[in-house]
């Protein structure tokens, strides 16, 4: 991994960060603020289940880094009195090492799989069984005088989470009985998350300030937190300790936050295909190249809020710059060709 890719993915904090995600996550479900679509489907689903007295169905949750996977498999896990194993994709080299890992859950338990998309193709094929007849193919000896074994496991629920739910193969995607999209919140939602963590970090602030970090969050519980966080280091140097609105942004502005979320690596890309490309179309490897980062990273991390913003359009022929992000980024607009009229 790049330093690039570590500066730019979201998902990667520092311990000291890890402890306060963890501390501000949501305990029950009343506290999970948004995605309220998902939330009702899995409740009924974990009821359903309980009444039956199995395992809930298997669930895949996808989307942008840092919308709450982790934290709803937490909570299905707690609402159906389960233990739960958080492991990830690249975590799981070998078929011997999902063997040790299902051979040691209990009845109900739960295996949370960040990253699944990232495991490798023998590891999937015997995770095939397990998830739809809850047995374990073993294979004993090699060539002609091999034999399979087959071990029964427990009743089980597996929560896979990833970024880039088109690079799961099809059989895999199949067994999972529950499926659901995590999208962007809407800054009321994160209003009320940054509410609910600065009670818990005892931390004062005002309604401009929060309105301003909701505003600037990417629509996405993690950054509004880290944002907080942020805002408070600043406010206890320079502010007493209460967060306003002049210390949000000023704290911001060091981040290199603009008033729409956008931070220096956003603005990097846009510039990067006016300035080098007229705006584009251009390739995503191309992109990578000049703004020397991982095409993954810009895909999974950078691309979902600006699309999301209409700041850029993906075409059959590449990336192309909107006129809203001209005129956020304060460049003039060129005149546009036949060509540009029907990509835009």
């Amino acid at each position: 991994m790049t330093k690039q890719k570590v500066e730019r993915e979201v998902e990667a904090v520092t311990p000291e960060e890890e402890v306060i995600f963890t501390s501000l996550r949501a305990k029950g479900w009343e506290e999970f603020i948004g995605q309220k679509g998902v939330k009702e489907s899995l409740q009924i689903a974990i009821t359903a289940a309980k009444k039956r007295q199995e395992a809930v169905e298997h669930v895949l949750l996808y989307g942008p880094p840092g919308l709450g996977k982790t934290t709803l498999s937490h909570l299905i896990a707690k609402e159906m009195g389960s233990n739960i194993r958080v492991t990830s994709g690249p975590a799981i080299e070998r078929a011997g090492d999902l063997a040790a890992i299902l051979t040691n859950l209990e009845k109900g338990d739960i295996l949370f799989i960040d990253e699944i998309h990232r495991l490798n193709k023998v590891v999937e094929e015997t995770l095939y069984p397990a998830m739809e007849d809850y047995a374990l193919d073993v294979v004993l000896g090699k060539g002609p005088s091999a034999r399979t074994l087959r071990l029964d496991l427990p009743q089980f629920t597996i929560i896979g989470a990833t970024t880039r739910a088109g690079l799961l193969s099809a059989p895999l995607r199949d067994r999972f009985g529950v499926v659901h999209r995590l999208s962007f919140y809407e800054p009321l939602d994160l209003e009320h998350i940054i509410v609910n963590a600065a009670k818990k970090l005892i931390i004062q602030i005002d309604k401009e300030s929060l309105h301003e970090l909701a505003k600037r969050a990417r629509g996405t519980p993690r950054i509004a937190l880290k944002l907080l966080k942020r805002s408070r280091d600043f406010a206890q140097v320079k502010g007493g300790g209460h967060i306003t609105k002049e210390l949000v942004d000023e704290s911001l502005r060091l981040l290199e936050v603009d008033s729409v979320g956008l931070d220096s690596g956003d603005r990097r890309l846009l510039l990067s295909i006016i300035e080098k490309h007229g705006g584009g179309p251009v390739g995503i490897e191309t992109i990578a190249s000049i703004i020397t980062e991982d095409v993954g990273t810009i895909e999974e991390v950078v691309e979902p809020y600006l699309l999301q913003l209409g700041f850029i359009k993906r075409t059959p022929r590449g990336r192309v710059v909107t006129k809203a992000a001209y005129e956020h980024l304060k460049i003039l607009f060129p005149h546009e060709t036949k060509n540009q009229q029907k990509l835009i």
